[in-house]
C-alpha cells in the first residue's frame, strides 16, 4: 500500500523479444480511414506490429514478394508496417510473412484476424 503523501513510482523496461503481435486486414475499410492515413483507396488495409522494430523492414520485404501488395506506411522504430492491395493479396502477404519469420526466424507468429 501506498502511504500518505508518497508518490508511487513505475519503471518500465522495454524487453525485446521476437514475435508478431498483430497480423490484422480491414477488409473493406470506409474512405475516412484512407483519408486520415494518407493511403491511396487500394482495397484492403493489411496491419502489423513487430518486435523488435526492425523486423518491420524483413516484413514488408516479404510482404511485396509474395503478393501484389504496396508498402502504406513502415516505421522500423514502432515495428509497424501497413500494406495495401486487394484482399486476396493482402491476406497472402499476411500470411507469408507470419509463415517466414516464423520457420526461418523462430519468431512467435500471430492469429491473422479480419474486419
Amino acid at each position: 500500500m501506498e502511504e500518505l503523501g508518497k508518490k508511487q513510482r513505475l519503471i518500465q523496461e522495454y524487453v525485446p523479444g521476437k514475435q508478431v503481435t498483430l497480423a490484422h486486414v480491414i477488409a473493406h475499410p470506409v474512405k475516412e480511414i484512407y483519408e486520415k492515413m494518407g493511403l491511396p483507396d487500394r482495397g484492403a488495409i493489411g496491419i502489423l506490429t513487430l518486435t523488435p522494430g526492425e523486423t518491420a523492414i524483413i516484413a514488408a520485404d516479404i510482404a511485396t514478394k509474395a503478393a501484389e501488395v504496396e508498402i502504406g506506411f513502415l516505421d522500423r522504430f514502432t515495428g509497424a508496417v501497413v500494406i495495401i492491395g486487394d484482399v486476396a493479396s493482402v491476406e497472402a502477404a499476411l500470411r507469408e510473412v507470419n509463415h517466414v519469420l516464423e520457420t526461418e526466424l523462430n519468431y512467435a507468429p500471430a492469429r491473422m484476424t479480419k474486419s
